[in-house]
């Protein structure tokens, strides 16, 4: 602005002096042509006299400078002429002040001549025998002023110019210093230029507004930055071209970055397939979903278009954590098929005895084995519709389940005792060690966890081996812990053992009458008390399985645990 100022200024002073010049070299030459005019006047007159009195013989040995002087007759011929031959002179009797001083005594007249670029100033007066003497002057033109002028002007204006240059170096500056003073945060506190007061007072209402609209963005911004940080769902905003506008704590931490991807295009973070695609849909606003494997799990990635005034211009990207879902998907549907298998083997066995019994195919004396295998199967199905009625019960979180405080180390003794016939019909020998410790829990549940525990280590033990069941405490929890000498669990299915219907012998396991539902109702019966489960297993050994639960606190103490705690 101050360089604006100075340039107007300068431009100014340097226009009004140029235009000053203009003016008074045009008064200056007026004024020398009216005093030239009125000199040549007072010479025509003194000349009139002496051609009056002395007649033709004035005209003898006159050799004036600078005038011409011009005798010229009624009719219009030259008489005399100063500087040219008479004779040879066209008729001036045309000529403006000829006629004029024939016609009133005393004529003036001036003419500018193209070729010699100068003016001539004519003045003429009628003598009493009725000729006309005439005198000239050269007067130079303004051009021809102004050149002789011109090194006193180009002085003057050098020194005008600089002058100029300061004077608007120093008003330019005296006038944008308080524009430059003005404190636009409070712009009514200024002290400046009453021509001012209307900007400020409308800045003042502006700046009002803007505090209002800053303090409403911002608390949105907090409010919509407190949701989506303590989200488990990631979110992504895009603009229409790709670039990251936002981005949570969430999906920042599925994308393996941090909020300095701002302001990068959303393929430098992920160049998976998937997100091109849905970048495409984007761009043809279509909302466009899709489920992505990343860092082991699977996501669902919905894209939904934004709109502002009929136009696409970016897209909000949410991405949801669909890995339990399918997981629980592709269990159900594998539970099913087992289901379905399970219980077909078993109503085959039965529908093909009853349909031989039913025919007479079968002799007297084997009937009692073909009834003998209808119970079996049929008391397997129900072991199995009840194993699968206790998972569903656990899965629905068994709520009508009253909670109370049971003692770990009896209910594990009472348990183990009704498997006595089972263990010895196996040849396995089967011992409660411990001490007593107090659970807060469900019975039914607790019970089932031990029973199944001991079940699968007297099942899958060899003959002649043992099974111990110990109870007590371990780094402040209460530990379950069922061991066994048996034939153990190959890694490679460790981790699976606890599935619904994996067996890891499956021959073995029909053999034995198992449902393949047994450790998972323990797994789940375990969850609902916040258990932890741990095993320990060398194939041809034995294995031993520990349940952690939470502990509850005792008057008198308690000793280490005993046995595999």
């Amino acid at each position: 602005m101050t360089k604006r100022i100075f340039r107007s200024i300068c431009l100014v002073a340097i226009a009004v002096f140029l235009a000053s010049v203009a003016i008074f070299l045009g008064v200056l030459y007026d004024y020398f042509g009216n005093v030239q005019q009125s000199g040549l006047r007072a010479q025509t007159e003194l000349a009139a006299q002496g051609v009056q009195t002395m007649g033709a013989e004035y005209f003898e040995g006159l050799a004036p400078q600078d005038l011409r002087i011009s005798w010229i007759s009624a009719d219009g011929g030259v008489l005399y002429d100063s500087e040219a031959d008479s004779s040879e002179m066209e008729n001036h009797l045309a000529r403006e002040e000829i006629r004029e001083a024939l016609q009133t005594g005393y004529g003036e007249s001036s003419r500018y001549s193209v070729t010699l670029m100068e003016r001539t100033l004519y003045s003429a007066k009628r003598l009493p025998d009725g000729t006309v003497l005439r005198l000239s002057v050269a007067q130079s033109t303004l051009l021809t002023l102004l050149l002789g002028m011109m090194q006193p002007i180009t002085i003057i204006m050098a020194i005008a110019v600089a002058l100029s240059f300061f004077l608007a170096y120093r008003l330019s500056r005296h006038i944008t210093e308080p524009l430059n003073r003005l404190n636009l945060d409070d712009p009514l506190n200024n002290e400046g230029y009453d021509e001012l007061s209307p900007l400020l007072r409308r800045l003042d209402v502006q700046q009002r507004q803007i505090r209002k609209q800053e303090k409403e963005l911002r608390q949105k911004q907090e409010e919509f930055e407190a949701v989506t940080e303590n989200m488990a769902e990631g979110i992504l905003l895009l603009n229409i071209k790709g670039m990251i506008l936002g981005i949570n704590r969430a999906a920042a931490s599925l994308f393996g970055t941090t909020r300095a991807c701002i302001g990068q295009h959303i393929l430098s973070v992920n160049r998976s397939t998937e997100i091109s695609e849905l970048l495409s849909g984007i761009e043809k606003g279509v909302r466009t979903e899709k489920i992505i494997d990343l860092n082991g799990g699977k996501y669902q990635f919905a894209a939904s278009p934004v709109s502002e005034s009929g136009n696409i211009s970016g897209a909000v990207l949410l991405m949801l954590d669909v890995t339990e879902k399918e997981q629980a998907e592709q269990m159900r549907r594998e539970f099913t098929a087992n289901v379905s298998h399970e219980l077909k083997t078993p109503l085959h066995t039965i529908a093909g005895c009853a349909e031989l019994l039913e025919n007479g195919v079968v002799r007297p004396e084997d009937t009692a084995r073909f009834y003998a295998q209808i119970r079996g199967e049929a008391g397997r199905m129900i072991s199995l519709v009840e194993d699968i009625i206790r998972l569903s019960h656990l899965d629905e979180g068994a709520d009508d389940m009253k909670r109370e405080e049971v003692d770990l180390y009896a209910l594990a003794a009472e348990t183990v005792k009704s498997l006595s016939g089972e263990a010895e019909n196996a040849g396995v020998s089967v011992s409660v060690d411990g001490e007593h410790a107090a659970v807060d829990g469900i019975p039914q549940l607790l019970e089932s966890i031990v029973y199944n525990l001991t079940d699968n280590a007297i099942k899958y033990n060899r003959q002649g081996g043992t099974v111990t069941v110990s109870v007590g405490r371990l780094a402040g929890a209460v530990c379950l812990s069922v061991s066994d000498t048996g034939i153990g669990i190959p890694p490679k299915h460790r981790e699976r053992i606890f599935e619904r219907f994996y067996r890891v012998d499956k021959s073995r396991s029909k053999e034995l009458g198992g449902t393949g539902l047994g450790l998972s109702i323990v797994k789940h019966a375990a969850r609902l008390h916040d258990a932890k489960i741990e095993l320990q297993s060398t194939e041809g050994e034995g294995t031993a399985i520990r349940v952690l639960f939470p502990a509850q606190p005792t008057a008198t103490g308690s000793s280490p645990c005993s046995g595999a705690c």
